[in-house]
């Protein structure tokens, strides 16, 4: 079977743990046991200052982003993995490169840069403000800023997807009211289910569905009902019973969560998640994702 993640912190758990032959939430080894499969493969630029729960206390640093591209330029060419810069997934695993954050960019074109790099998908935000959109952190949500606006403009005409995990509620409306190809939210879960601060509201979801967009179920363990496989399959019935099941995909945050989720361990498990989802298993794990990355590349 081949499925899309919709977020793996590959490059930035490189630097204390093993991506490639590890057994811990996913490495290159565990993925390459299912081919044509296509990861989403975060830059994640921050410095990590951390205390406890409180964010805002990482750095940006436009030296790492360079370090984490070019890392996975370096294991692609190594293990055999294609880079994708178009809609055409090749045989054999393929990786699709996404920044989580703007924060390293100073203004909106500065994203075309990167895309020579190869970045196909651009998240607007992480936890903290930035100058083109408010996070989920926000103390203040004032949504899509001018270059904000322009950076989606730039996007969507470049081929770049619009990512819209962890954004304000203010941004997600917003961002969803200018773009003209549908946008993906990467890793998130729902207020209905579970009240946390990473989940998005009925509106929000209701303004994705409106692009033709999907939402990666995600298995950050506070976000979900309960933090198992149980948890995961009720966000996912949820989404599709109440909104559609094209919209449904999967974003397992894995190498970029402390603790997975009970009885969904690491990436084999999407295996147990094809059995469960019977019927719509083909498009809740690749056709509804590759819909969204054939319309932006």
């Amino acid at each position: 079977m081949k499925f899309i993640d919709l977020h793996e912190d590959i490059a930035y758990s490189s630097m204390y743990k093993d991506v490639i032959h590890g057994n811990e939430q996913s490495s290159v080894d565990m993925l390459k046991k299912f081919p044509d499969s296509i990861i989403f493969s975060v830059v994640f630029p921050h410095v990590n200052m951390r205390s406890g729960e409180e964010f805002g206390k990482s750095i940006p640093n436009v030296t790492l982003a360079y370090q984490q591209f070019n890392y996975y330029r370096m294991i692609a060419e190594k293990f055999g993995i294609n880079i994708m810069d178009s809609a055409k997934a090749e045989n054999g695993l393929n990786f699709l490169i996404s920044m989580e954050g703007t924060d390293i960019l100073n203004t909106p074109e500065d994203v075309l840069l990167f895309k020579d790099m190869g970045l196909r998908n651009m998240g607007l935000t992480w936890n903290y403000d930035t100058k083109f959109a408010s996070s989920c952190y926000s103390r203040k949500d004032y949504g899509l800023t001018g270059y904000g606006e322009q950076l989606v403009e730039i996007c969507n005409s470049s081929g770049i997807i619009i990512d819209l995990a962890h954004a304000g509620k203010k941004t997600i409306l917003e961002t969803c009211e200018v773009t003209e190809k549908p946008v993906l939210d990467s890793h998130t879960n729902f207020r209905e289910l579970k009240n946390h601060p990473r989940n998005i509201d009925e509106e929000s979801i209701k303004a994705i569905v409106e692009t033709d967009g999907v939402m990666g179920i995600t298995g950050i363990r506070d976000s979900l009902i309960t933090p198992d496989f149980d948890g995961i399959m009720k966000s996912i019935n949820y989404l599709g019973d109440n909104f559609g099941w094209r919209h449904v995909s999967l974003g397992t945050d894995f190498l970029g969560i402390p603790v997975p989720p009970d009885n969904f361990q690491d990436i084999t498990g999407v295996e147990k998640l094809h059995d469960e989802l019977g019927s719509h298993a083909d498009d809740v794990l690749y056709n509804n994702a590759f819909r969204v990355i054939e319309k932006n590349l």
